[in-house]
């Protein structure tokens, strides 16, 4: 079986290519080629641990595989990350493993290809500045990915500590070039064209009315039941569109609205759909809000690019 590393993986796919990847892939997700199957949960010994196993098929190129995605918060003390993921792909013509590919960095940047297709299909194009909510890990790529496929020029930084907030703009000035700064919701709110958030929040992050007419909103953080970072008055008046709609609502940003009645599956387009055809945004004052709680196909496309672009450069080892 082959093995790529995280060192490995992490230095052969750039966020251009993800990007385009996780493209093609909900095009093929949008044509009925790509099927999603149900996530498996569980922990570990400790009651405070958690996995996640989620798998798919990309029928249309033949990519089939699994990703175990792991949360075991006692690693920090041991000086490791406390989530790890690691994606299995399986040989489409006999299902035996092909290649375990370690993804923690390729989740990061799949997670952010999402968003930034999202973006380039739902946002304005003329869109020129960034509310990001967060500055963890994982707010960094989505910044890298938005300003792939839009103009962006500044960027606004909002998070519960406001010396993370600052560094993080720090970061983001000193490494990318671009205006950044600590805000408050309602400043950053008030000059946003493309909203991000990127918490592990429980309940809204700012209130409906202080998002402004054609602003889009992707909203990253909810991907396990009770999470929420949005109104639900301003999921109730968007155009609403996700990765996967049926998980949206069960553990995605749209559940809060859809358990309280206020919102129906039928109004959530997947964004598979748009890529082949169907309405996105359709005025230049619309809202529109993109869930994405994540799936397996997203894994398997980056995965499995990581392989080809390490097997093109000799670094995959054989175990």
């Amino acid at each position: 079986m082959k093995f790529v590393s995280e060192d490995v993986a992490g230095r052969v796919v750039s966020m251009g290519e993800a990007i385009a990847a996780v493209e093609a892939m909900f095009v093929e997700y949008g044509r009925g080629l790509a099927e999603v199957f149900p996530v498996a949960q569980g922990r570990g010994a400790e009651a405070d641990t958690s996995f996640s196993v989620k798998s798919g098929l990309i029928a249309g190129s033949r990519k089939v595989g699994l990703k175990v995605g792991s949360y075991w918060p006692s690693n920090r003390a041991r000086g490791l990350a406390a989530h790890a993921s690691t994606t299995l792909l399986l040989d489409p013509d006999t299902g035996y493993p092909e290649a375990l590919v370690a993804a923690s960095h390729l989740t990061c940047l799949r997670t952010a290809a999402s968003d930034a297709v999202a973006v380039k299909h739902l946002s304005r194009p003329d869109s020129r500045t960034l509310a990001v909510f967060g500055a963890g890990h994982q707010s960094w790529f989505e910044v890298l990915a938005v300003r792939e496929v839009r103009p962006i020029e500044r960027v606004f930084v909002v998070n519960r500590s406001e010396s993370a907030a600052e560094e993080f703009a720090r970061r983001i000035r000193e490494e990318l070039g671009l205006e950044a700064a600590a805000a408050k919701a309602e400043e950053a709110l008030a000059r946003a064209d493309i909203v991000v958030t990127v918490t592990a929040s429980r309940g809204p992050l700012f209130a409906a009315g202080l998002v402004r007419p054609g602003t889009h909103v992707s909203a990253m953080g909810a991907d396990q039941p009770g999470k929420q970072e949005l109104d639900t008055a301003l999921v109730v008046g968007a155009a609403l569109f996700a990765d996967v709609p049926a998980q949206s609502v069960s553990i995605g940003e749209y559940e809060a609205a859809f358990r309280a009645g206020l919102v129906a599956m039928e109004r959530i387009t997947p964004i598979g759909a748009v890529l082949n055809g169907a309405p996105g945004r359709v005025s230049a004052d619309q809202i529109t809000v993109y869930d994405s709680s994540g799936m397996a196909l997203q894994d398997l496309a980056v995965a499995s690019l990581a392989l080809r672009r390490a097997e093109e450069r000799g670094l995959v080892r054989t175990v």
